[in-house]
C-alpha cells in the first residue's frame, strides 16, 4: 500500500504535536464539569477563549441572545434550559475559512456516581487511556482541534488561506450552539466536527426527536385497585406499540446505517408514574427518543409515532375514551448528510489519516445519532465526523478515549489544515 510522502514543512508542523500536552489539556478540560445548561458550560467558553488568545487568532466570544434565538421558527430546540450562553470563534484571518474545526464543549450528567471507579470530572490516566466524563464525547475532539493549530503556529508555518475554530455549547440536547454560530453569520467552505469515531469517517446521521407521551388512568385507593384505572397498565400496549413501529423502521434502511443492529431506534428512556404507593396512578409520562431515517422528513415521522399511539389506544375501551397525548420536546435533530457529489473533504480527511497511521483509508459509515453536522450541512457547509473515541462507550461510566488515537487524530488535523489552507 502506497502513502502520500511527507513533506518536510508537514514534518515541521508535525514535530509540534506532544502527546503529553495533549493530555494534559484533556484531563485541564474535564475537570470543568460542563454539563449541559450548567454555569461551568459558560465557564468553560471563557477558558477555551483565553487559550486562543494566546495563539494570536482573532476571538469572537458572544453573549447569544437566547430569548430570539429559541423563538426563532427553525430553533432545534432543548432540554436543559439557560439563563446564560456564550458563543466562541477563533479564525485565523479575514475572508471564509478554508476549513473550520468544530467541536462541542457541552457533556451529559455523569450519572449514577457508584458505577463510576473515580470521580467522573476527575480524569484518570490508565495504561493507554483517559478516563472521565466527556474524554470520548467530545473534549478530546475540541482538544485535538485546539493542539492541531497550536502545533502550526508553534512551527511558524503561515497559511496563506484563513481557517477557524468553531467551540459550541448546547450540542447534547439539540444544537443551540451550533445553531447560535450559523445565525451570527460563521460559516467555511468546509467542517471537521471532530466527534469519536473510532477510527472511521461519519458522512450522514440518523436524527433523534424527543418526545413525551403521557397516559391517563383514574386514581383510587389501592385496596379497591379494582376501582380505578392503572395508568401504568395502560401504557403497556403503547409500549409494545411503539417497539413494534421501530421494527417497521428499521426494515430497510440505508447502506451507511446497515453495520447497526438499530439504525433508528426508538426509546423510552425516561418514565413518571404515581405519588403514592397505596393509590392507583392516574397518569404515567414517558419520555423518549424518535430515531429518524437519513433523508426522512421529520414531520413525516412526528406523525407515524402519533398514528401508532391512537392506534393502539383505540384498541383499549378505556384510551379510546380517555385518549394518551403526544408532545413534541427537548432535542429536535434532523438527519444530516454530506454532498455525495463533493468528496473532497472526504478525501482530503481519508488521506491524511492514512498518511499518518501509515496504514488504509478510514472506512465510511453513518452514525445512529443526532449531532451538529445536520445544521452545518444544512446550511450548505460541507461537514463530516472525524475525531478520537467510541461513541459507545459515550455517556456511560466506561467513558475514555485511547491516548493513540488523540494523537493520530491531532496529527491528521494538522494535515488536513496544511493542505488545505497553505
Amino acid at each position: 500500500m502506497s502513502h502520500r510522502d511527507l513533506s518536510d514543512l508537514e514534518l515541521r508542523a508535525l514535530a509540534f504535536v506532544d502527546e503529553r500536552e495533549l493530555v494534559r489539556d484533556l484531563v485541564n478540560l474535564i475537570a470543568v464539569p460542563s454539563v449541559s445548561g450548567s454555569d461551568a458550560e459558560s465557564d468553560v467558553q471563557h477558558l477555551i477563549a483565553k487559550q486562543l488568545g494566546e495563539l494570536d487568532l482573532d476571538i469572537d466570544l458572544w453573549s447569544l441572545d437566547l430569548p430570539r434565538l429559541t423563538s426563532d421558527p427553525a430553533f432545534p430546540g432543548w432540554e436543559a434550559t439557560r439563563t446564560e450562553s456564550w458563543g466562541l470563534v477563533a479564525t485565523s484571518g479575514e475572508g471564509e475559512p478554508e476549513l473550520v474545526l468544530q467541536g462541542h464543549v457541552d457533556v451529559v450528567p455523569g450519572g449514577d456516581l457508584t458505577q463510576w471507579r473515580h470521580d467522573p470530572f476527575t480524569a484518570t490516566v490508565e495504561g493507554r487511556d483517559v478516563h472521565g466524563r466527556g474524554t470520548c464525547d467530545m473534549k478530546a475532539g475540541v482538544v485535538a482541534n485546539l493542539a492541531a493549530v497550536r502545533a502550526i503556529r508553534a512551527s511558524g508555518i503561515t497559511l496563506s488561506k484563513p481557517y477557524a475554530l468553531h467551540l459550541v455549547v448546547g450540542e447534547e440536547d439539540g444544537g443551540l450552539g451550533a445553531f447560535a454560530t450559523l445565525d451570527r453569520g460563521h460559516r467555511g467552505r468546509a467542517c471537521i466536527i471532530t466527534e469519536p469515531t473510532s477510527g472511521t469517517i461519519t458522512t450522514a446521521n440518523a436524527g433523534a426527536l424527543t418526545f413525551e407521551l403521557r397516559v391517563p388512568g383514574v386514581a383510587t385507593h389501592g385496596s379497591t385497585a379494582y376501582a380505578g384505572v392503572s395508568a401504568l397498565e395502560k401504557f403497556f400496549p403503547l409500549h409494545a406499540a411503539l417497539a413494534a413501529l421501530e421494527d417497521r423502521r428499521n426494515r430497510d434502511v440505508h447502506p451507511l446505517m446497515a453495520e447497526y443492529p438499530v439504525a433508528y431506534p426508538l426509546s423510552i428512556g425516561k418514565v413518571s408514574c404515581g405519588d403514592w404507593a397505596s393509590s392507583v396512578p392516574d397518569l404515567l409520562v414517558a419520555e423518549g427518543r424518535l430515531g429518524i431515517a437519513l433523508g426522512e422528513d421529520p414531520d413525516a415521522a412526528r406523525a407515524e409515532l402519533e398514528e401508532a399511539v391512537a392506534t393502539a389506544a383505540a384498541s383499549d375501551p378505556f384510551l379510546r375514551e380517555h385518549p394518551p397525548t403526544v408532545a413534541w420536546t427537548g432535542g429536535q435533530f434532523a438527519s444530516g448528510a454530506y454532498a455525495e457529489a463533493d468528496r473532497a473533504l472526504y478525501d482530503l480527511v481519508a488521506t491524511a489519516h492514512a498518511d499518518v497511521t501509515r496504514g488504509p483509508r478510514p472506512r465510511e459509515r453513518g452514525a445512529p445519532y443526532g449531532s451538529d453536522l445536520r445544521l452545518y450541512a444544512g446550511a450548505g457547509v460541507p461537514t463530516l465526523h472525524y475525531g478520537p473515541g467510541d461513541v459507545r462507550l459515550a455517556h456511560g461510566p466506561e467513558e475514555s478515549v485511547p491516548i493513540d488515537e488523540l494523537v493520530a487524530v491531532t496529527e491528521s488535523l494538522v494535515l488536513a489544515l496544511l493542505r488545505t489552507c497553505r
